[in-house]
């Protein structure tokens, strides 16, 4: 593998775990302050491509489809949580499990009504579309590496808002001690709120992201969540540094796997994940107990 090569697979990998943080920090986010397994997070991954695909074909225009898609989503997780999610937090797991199984299904059989089974694809932008040579041989689409810009710039405004303002406080409180933090006067009931459409809104958004670059089809989320949930548990449950780690390692070792080691490229993340939680048993940066 010549050095042009690398860099090819590199960019891929990075692509690939950075799509793979956003959707994985909305669910580590959910779990980690609601405490609420959502089994539909991949679903709202999928809805946010058939938005793009929708909105795109609609309007013509890709930006309006990112801002109105993830809009769309932010505003769906608000209406999902005042309904329904709330009654759910503190209850058993195995509720949880049945009301985001019951949304996985109402959101397929909405797809199916509007949308059908079909493949469909969406166009980046126009100033997006060519490539970069690299090479006399190779080259790399101008909007993967945009792609890779604009995760970076959301994954910095996602760690400014943890780490530098009075929202983040309360959620890294929430997270670590939920009870105490309530003890001291804090109330949840509006953070659960936005922290359920925001982690919604951040599935959707990588789904958006995605359709220039795969195609639109029904279960397309399905993938995508259980590696969501490989990073969670890689990265350490309510942590959102530990999953941007754990992101990046999967996105990369998934890349390259596939390049090196194909027979085994499959397994090679379960691989990784079981060779760390040895290692760190509560993940990378979760609270190890002593």
């Amino acid at each position: 593998m010549n050095a042009a090569t690398f860099a090819v697979q590199l960019l891929n990998g990075v692509q690939y775990g950075l799509v793979l943080f956003l959707v994985a920090s909305g669910l580590s986010l959910v779990f980690g302050i609601l405490g609420v397994i959502n089994l539909a997070h991949g679903a709202f991954y999928m809805l946010g491509a058939y938005l793009a695909y929708w909105l795109s074909a609609y309007t013509g225009n890709f930006l309006v489809a990112l801002i109105g898609g993830t809009a769309i989503a932010f505003v769906i997780g608000l209406v999902l949580e005042e309904v329904f999610v709330k009654r759910m937090i503190g209850r058993d797991h195995l509720a949880q499990v049945l009301l985001s199984f019951g949304f996985i299904l109402v959101i397929d059989e909405s797809r199916q009504i509007l949308f059908g089974k079909d493949v469909h694809s969406v166009p980046p932008p126009d100033w997006l579309k060519g490539s970069i040579q690299l090479t006399e041989l190779l080259s790399y689409p101008i909007y993967r590496l945009a792609l890779c810009v604009f995760c970076l710039i959301v994954a910095a405004i996602i760690f400014f808002v943890i780490q530098k303002t009075r929202l983040g406080m309360i959620i890294r409180a929430g997270a670590e001690n939920r009870d105490m933090t309530r003890a001291l006067g804090i109330s949840f009931d509006r953070l659960n709120r936005y922290v359920f459409a925001g982690g919604i809104a951040l599935a959707a958004l990588g789904g958006i992201l995605v359709a220039p670059v795969s195609t639109v089809f029904p279960g397309m989320g399905d993938g995508m969540l259980i590696l969501s949930f490989v990073v969670v548990v890689l990265g350490g449950i309510g942590s959102v540094a530990g999953a941007a780690i754990g992101a990046l390692l999967i996105g990369l070792t998934d890349t390259f796997g596939k390049v090196f080691f194909p027979q085994v490229s499959s397994i090679l993340i379960y691989v990784l994940m079981a060779g760390i939680l040895l290692w760190r048993p509560n993940g990378l940066l979760g609270k190890q107990g002593h």
